[in-house]
Formats: C-alpha cells, sequence, structure tokens
C-alpha cells in the first residue's frame, strides 16, 4: 500500500492547533506537519500553546463545517457521542480533508480507517473548538470510514471531503 502524508492546516479556518498524539496503525505512515504559532518564541518564558484548537468566531456545531473546496464525501451535524460514517465512493488517491468543530467538555477523537490515521480534539463548555486536517493520500482504497469518538456531553460537526 502506499504511505499517507499528513499535512495540517490552520489558516482555512484562522485556527491554531497542535496535534499531539497523531498516530498510525496500519501499514501505512503519517506524518503530522504542524506550522508554527504565530508570535511563538523559543524562549523559555513564553507560554506553550493550548493542545486544543482555539475557539473561531462564527463556527458552529449545528451545522456541518463548510469545505473550501472539493467534494463532501461524508458530512454530519448537531451529532453527540460516537458515530461511524462511510466516505462515499471510497478513498481516493489525492487530498483528503477532514474538518471538525467540537462543543462542550471533552475530548474527540477522530479516526480514518483504511489509513489508520486517528488525531484527538479537546472541546470546551462555551465555544467552539475547530481544527481542519488535510491527508495527502498515494493510493486508492474501495472502502473508507470515518469514526467519531466522543462523550455524549460533546456536540459536534464533520465534514470529509476530497
Amino acid at each position: 500500500m502506499g504511505k499517507v502524508k499528513v499535512i495540517t492546516t490552520a489558516g482555512v479556518l484562522s485556527a491554531v492547533l497542535a496535534l499531539p498524539g497523531c498516530t498510525s496503525t496500519h501499514d501505512d505512515t503519517a506524518h503530522p506537519t504542524h506550522p508554527p504559532t504565530p508570535g511563538a518564541s523559543s524562549s523559555p518564558s513564553e507560554t506553550r500553546p493550548s493542545d486544543r484548537a482555539e475557539n473561531v468566531a462564527g463556527e458552529t456545531v449545528t451545522k456541518a463545517p463548510v469545505l473550501p473546496a472539493g467534494e463532501v464525501v461524508a458530512q454530519t451535524a448537531n451529532a453527540s457521542g460516537n458515530q461511524e460514517m462511510e466516505i462515499r465512493g471510497g478513498i481516493k488517491a489525492g487530498s483528503l480533508s477532514v474538518l471538525v468543530n467540537c462543543r462542550g467538555e471533552g475530548k474527540l477523537t477522530v479516526s480514518v480507517e483504511p489509513v489508520g490515521l486517528s488525531f484527538p480534539l479537546e472541546c470546551v463548555d462555551g465555544e467552539v473548538s475547530s481544527t481542519f486536517n488535510q491527508l495527502d493520500l498515494k493510493s486508492d482504497r474501495a472502502h473508507g470510514t470515518v469514526r467519531v469518538t466522543a462523550p455524549s456531553r460533546v456536540r459536534w460537526a464533520i465534514t470529509v471531503g476530497r
């Protein structure tokens, strides 16, 4: 099978994010790329950036995030708890985008199979946390699924596109 290249892009949603714990459990490999945090310094007195995405004005969990370009292949809004979605048409070589918004106290985890990618998103009460990830896939897979695991107190919305 081909290799998986992960590109983490915060600019689309204007969010600063970190993806600690990105994992690959399949033969494919995933390599997260983190853009520098604006204003970050190597000074030891600087405060470390949060391990969760920041609030993005205008984002919501009652509507699915808007895909900046391409075709939507899976989408859910105003969900809570765990859910698995089929990627319509399977996974194709090229870019696969995953946009997630969440609200409520707890950690949400998104897994993309069979590529073996998993990433967390820390959600908080009173605001919407957002993240955008893009995978550059080297080969097609006949089937693909996106699994969201979250506590029932966390509301979330997701859009997957290519």
